[in-house]
């Protein structure tokens, strides 16, 4: 699934009809008790990173969202039907925070109180002001400091509709997003031909692995490796954590910069396939990723060691593999890169540092720096940049993505961090990254993605003399 904006994903004109939770849903949500399962350490970090910001006077939207089709004329009931049996499956779409004071408390819905309320919006004949009402609508409910967080919409036409949904990032990550489009259609398919819509409660909760893990993270103490390991990593790195380590134009100090996107191929699947068939002897495509950007930055900015944190899931148990929720955490690498020799020895030390630090990514960073003591009072939506690598071709659906024209959405707004993401493809590599909205950081995300395309092309022709 192409990783993209709102402005980005061809939208086409329609109806617009939209799904928010129904009144009687949300007065059902206001008289519950607390749920004593506790917010997840990267939901709640989130969420007070958003409230942050706000008080200093800034609306960042974070909202994350997927848009797909399906053939016309469609069925709205059975659609509303599909959108409900889906919220039902996933309890973290059930579930809400409230602020206690200073805390986070949790309240979850049963499944036989979530309803839908349907409005039809109207015609949008102009796919420009289209956009831009989704993109307000989706600012304006799918935001972390309200809930119901999310919405459902879908642009409805004689021979197709889109189907558009948007969450609070607390909700979701992108391989949830990923796999949305085929639990829509299959459940909208089953309506279709008659039969009740499987809502599949059964799937594990998302709920139940933020208890699970934050109990885990709260039997550690300063003392653990781990925060040992986060300690030594955030002292060579100055005392913050690491952001793109070339030049972005950025005044120190300066308000919180707009951001662009950037998004478009980077290889096609031949070229993807002998880059990971090189990479494989050493981990594969992501450690190619990262070596080669390590030695990219270290010629752009000359950085003499490439250090940075990598996203890894957590859905380290088979029994979360189909849930819908916010499963990633970080491991932080250090590469040399002055010294390398080339690629091939780049790829060696990255694949060391990957094995070595993985099972830090298991541990909440949040609890980690409350541990260090340190004050990382958000400023910023993003505490630090990545460049982030999925093979989704495995992901179900993934076959049909190009045929119903699925997307997965970022919203682009406001940050100082760079955040890159590589999506392996049946069709081949894709690239999506927003950064800072300056001339700079323009011209560098430029030449760190061709560099970053040559490499990859070197490899898959058989010739490494542009890269070792």
């Amino acid at each position: 699934m192409r990783i993209t904006d709102i402005q980005r994903c061809e939208a086409r004109p329609g109806r617009l009809v939209e799904w928010t939770l129904s009144p009687a849903t949300v007065a059902a949500a206001a008289a519950l008790p607390e749920d004593s399962r506790p917010p997840a350490y990267i939901q709640e970090s989130h969420i007070r990173t958003a409230k942050c910001v706000r008080e200093d006077g800034l609306f960042v939207p974070t909202w994350l969202g997927t848009a797909f089709d399906l053939p016309g004329p469609v069925d709205l009931d059975a659609l509303q039907e599909a959108l409900r049996a889906w919220t039902v499956r996933h309890e973290t779409l059930r579930s809400g925070f409230r602020w206690a004071g200073d805390e986070l408390r949790r309240f979850t819905l049963d499944a036989a109180d979530v309803s839908l309320h349907r409005e039809d919006v109207g015609d949008f004949p102009d796919a420009g002001a289209l956009v831009r009402h989704l993109e307000e609508r989706f600012d304006t409910v799918a935001d972390a400091l309200r809930w119901p967080n999310f919405l459902f919409t879908a642009v409805v036409r004689d021979d197709s509709a889109t189907v558009c949904l948007a969450f609070d990032h607390s909700n979701v990550d992108a391989y949830s997003l990923e796999r949305i489009p085929a639990e829509v259609t299959e459940l909208y398919a089953a309506g279709r031909a008659g039969a009740v819509p499987d809502s599949r409660t059964s799937v594990a909760s998302y709920v139940d692995f933020c208890r699970i893990e934050r109990a885990d993270a709260d039997g550690i103490d300063a003392r653990h490796a781990i925060v040992g390991r986060w300690r030594e990593f955030i002292r060579r790195c100055d005392g913050t954590l690491p952001g793109f380590p070339v030049d972005l134009g950025l005044e120190p100090g300066g308000p919180l910069p707009r951001q662009r996107m950037l998004c478009e191929p980077l290889a096609d699947a031949q070229e993807a396939a002998a880059f990971e068939a090189y990479c494989r002897p050493y981990g594969g495509s992501q450690v190619g990723l990262l070596a080669a950007t390590g030695l990219i930055v270290h010629e752009l900015g000359g950085q003499p060691v490439y250090r940075t944190v990598v996203p890894f899931h957590t859905r380290v148990k088979s029994r979360w593999s189909d849930s819908v929720g916010w499963y990633v955490g970080g491991a932080p690498i250090e590469v040399p890169v002055d010294r390398a020799a080339g690629l091939r020895d780049t790829l060696r030390t990255v694949r060391d540092e990957l094995r070595a630090a993985r099972p830090l990514a298991r541990m909440p960073l949040a609890r980690v720096l409350s541990l260090l003591g340190a004050d990382f009072r958000p400023a910023s939506p993003d505490l630090y940049s990545i460049v982030s690598y999925v093979d989704a071709r495995s992901i179900p659906g993934a076959e049909r993505w190009s045929e119903q024209r699925a997307h997965a959405l970022l919203r682009v707004s406001y940050g100082d961090q760079v955040c890159v993401w590589v999506n392996r493809l049946h069709e081949g590599l894709w690239l999506a990254s927003r950064y800072p909205d300056t001339d700079v950081a323009a011209k560098n995300l430029r030449l760190y993605v061709e560099r970053l395309r040559d490499h990859i092309a070197s490899v898959a022709h058989g010739s490494l003399t542009a890269v070792s």
